[in-house]
């Protein structure tokens, strides 16, 4: 089968590196560690697992971040991947082939991926975290019948949707309901993500929350925060203008420019008539300000802002992964601040139901009239994906918010 096909080389590693600083399509050259392929048609590693024909499949910031190589290599997540990797981790398919131990789904059906290689799909008794359906929490990502990895896209033995063909585990794919279009399930991954974060600290009634950062994570917050906390104002920061245009129609209150930074603090201040601290130099430090701030960004800059704009008590949602760099932080112990780190999606708890957050996603369509197809901007072939990849690169050029794959003959 044809699939995008990434490697661990450090000769095309360094040459690509070079070479971006001339060009950044570098990236996707001659040069590039990813390459589009012809690889075996995957096979059922047991019994209970299945293989779906890609439909679509989306670019995740993680994606092409990777191949940008915008990351550190003292990044202690490099300890829990394995190559070749065939990325992608956004899936909708069309199961065509079922192992005997397969009881969920049949061949014909449409299906949703759940990511994650948790226990269950390793073939192992659940561990602690996977017993309480914290599934990005798994402790053994890096045992069990299948290669290290935390999901698909990043494992060698679990192929990604950049391909012709995505295997899985039963209990990795979703069925999607009738009344769902391949459109909006695909969104399904990234809802569950946003959808995570809010739920580790949600608004109180009648709060304000502040959105940081307008990209898929950013305006899937917006519409869910509205959606199930409409007595809250949302406010959101984008660097865009086509971003900043998608988040009113999500249903942002006020949307602000991401800079210059002061005046950021000195509008959200105005916004919730919080006093301004001025240092001797720097940014103000606002003495009130938002409830909660979900940092779909997550640099220095964006967090040391959420910070100084955060009322006492309140909380900033880290869900975004950019390089670390140091920032002035005082607030966060003078506020008594929480920062609360969210990663992925599982079982979770709302209204007084547990399930899983996929879950969540189809019943907010089906019964809450949630349709976030928007932040679809972009759709291309496999064979186009170097177009695809700088589409994402120059966004504030391109206009684009999700990008998909959508043709893998």
């Amino acid at each position: 089968m044809r699939a995008l096909v990434t490697s661990n080389q450090p000769l095309r590693l360094a040459a690509t590196k070079l070479l971006s600083y001339l060009s950044p399509r570098s990236y996707v050259g001659i040069t590039s560690p990813i390459r589009l392929r012809n690889i075996p048609d995957p096979e059922l590693p047991a019994d209970d697992w299945l293989i779906a024909d890609t439909r679509l499949c989306g670019l995740c910031g993680s994606d092409y971040k990777q191949v940008f190589m915008n990351g550190r290599l003292d990044n202690p997540m490099t300890s829990m991947i394995s190559w070749p990797q065939v990325l992608g981790h956004e899936v909708v398919g069309l199961v065509s082939n079922a192992g005997p131990g397969v009881t969920e789904h049949k061949v014909g059906d449409r299906v949703l991926l759940n990511p994650w290689l948790s226990c269950r799909t390793r073939g192992l008794e659940p561990c602690e975290f996977c017993r309480q359906g914290k599934l990005a929490q798994c402790l053994n990502f890096g045992k069990g019948t299948l290669e290290k990895g935390i999901h698909h896209g990043n494992s060698a033995s679990a192929t990604g949707g950049f391909s012709q063909q995505v295997p899985g585990h039963e209990s990795q794919w979703f069925a999607i309901p009738d009344e769902v279009s391949d459109e909006q399930a695909v969104l399904g991954d990234p809802f569950a993500v946003s959808f995570h974060a809010i739920l580790k600290s949600p608004p109180p009634e009648n709060g304000t929350a502040l959105v940081y950062g307008c990209g898929t994570l950013g305006l899937l917050a917006i519409a869910i925060l509205r959606l199930v906390y409409p007595g809250v104002k949302v406010l959101a920061v984008a660097r865009y203008e086509h971003q900043a245009n998608i988040a009113r129609k999500l249903g942002a209150h006020k949307v602000y420019k991401h800079r210059p930074t002061r005046a950021l603090v000195e509008d959200v201040a105005r916004e919730t008539g919080a006093g301004l601290n001025r240092p001797w130099v720097g940014l103000p430090m606002l003495n009130g300000g938002v409830d909660v701030v979900y940092d779909t960004v997550s640099s220095a800059e964006t967090m040391e802002v959420g910070l100084r704009i955060s009322r006492s008590f309140g909380s900033l949602v880290i869900i975004g992964v950019e390089p670390a760099k140091t920032f002035e932080w005082t607030p966060l112990y003078f506020k008594e601040l929480n920062i609360i780190g969210s990663n992925g999606f599982g079982i979770e708890s709302f209204q007084g139901e547990r399930k899983h957050a996929m879950e969540w996603y189809f019943d907010f369509i089906v019964n809450r009239g949630l349709d976030v197809t928007a932040i679809i901007t972009h759709h291309f072939a496999l064979e186009d994906y170097r177009d695809a990849f700088m589409t994402c690169y120059d966004q504030g050029k391109s206009s684009a918010v999700k990008v998909l794959f959508n043709q893998f003959d």
